[in-house]
């Protein structure tokens, strides 16, 4: 497929590079243009492009930018873009810490309904409920036991097929998490938000969010990250993750 990524950060950086091991046409674009983005595709083997040029004849786009910054984007960006093209929403709203009160999302709004909203298409929610870490450096083989679940939402079957079978071949077990109304399930501070669980478990988490519920964990959330210092380990953020769910 051609890929069009949209932002490099953490996830969207680490989407490109298995994308383009895998064999795809990657594209890669970020706010700084062809050049602040050359090093790194010629690093993964992807094309440098601005943000036209990574959904101009896309099979696939994947929007990884900072989540306020969706609203910045241009409101044609997408117009030339079949329909039936997948738009995949990796991004997360972080009231308080890095991002700028979104009164919408205050208010109760779905982050990716909202973001869907701002772009004026469908789009797929996924890779958000993941870390960095975990997608870069933990995925396995399909049937491997110890392989990590991915939740995927959105309203379009035939896209979100696609979705879950990228999720697939970069190592994850991909898992339906409904409409993209209720992909509120999967924000952060839910029970299946960055746990690295399999996919029975991210089923079973998905089910035990409670609406409303976040907003509030996600004080808590913050307040334990800060007691695990300025470089917590991997293991200590899943540890954490976990724990504010299970009553410890």
């Amino acid at each position: 497929m051609n890929i069009g990524v949209i932002g490099t950060g953490n996830i969207g950086g680490t989407l490109a590079r298995k994308l383009s091991a895998a064999g795809h046409e990657v594209r890669v674009a970020n706010s700084k243009g062809p050049d602040g983005v050359r090093a790194f595709a010629q690093e993964i083997g992807a094309t440098p492009v601005d943000i036209r040029g990574a959904v101009e004849g896309a099979d696939l786009v994947i929007l990884s930018i900072p989540f306020p910054a969706v609203a910045t984007l241009p409101k044609d960006l997408f117009d030339g873009l079949p329909a039936a093209t997948p738009i995949v929403d990796t991004g997360n709203y972080y009231p308080g810490l890095r991002d700028p009160q979104i009164a919408e999302l205050d208010a109760g709004k779905t982050e990716s309904v909202w973001v869907s909203e701002q772009v004026g298409r469908p789009i797929i929610k996924a890779f958000n409920n993941i870390l960095a870490h975990s997608l870069a450096e933990l995925g396995r083989p399909a049937g491997a036991p110890d392989r990590i679940a991915v939740a995927v939402a959105g309203d379009d079957d035939a896209a979100k097929r696609t979705v879950m079978g990228i999720v697939d071949q970069i190592g994850f077990d991909p898992v339906d998490a409904g409409m993209l109304a209720e992909s509120w399930r999967q924000q952060p501070a839910t029970p299946s938000y960055c746990c690295d669980y399999d996919a029975e478990t991210m089923h079973e988490a998905l089910l035990a969010a409670v609406k409303g519920e976040a907003p509030k964990t996600l004080n808590r959330v913050y307040g334990l990250m800060g007691k695990l210092g300025p470089n917590p380990s991997h293991a200590d953020i899943i540890a954490m993750n976990r724990s504010v769910h299970s009553g410890n």
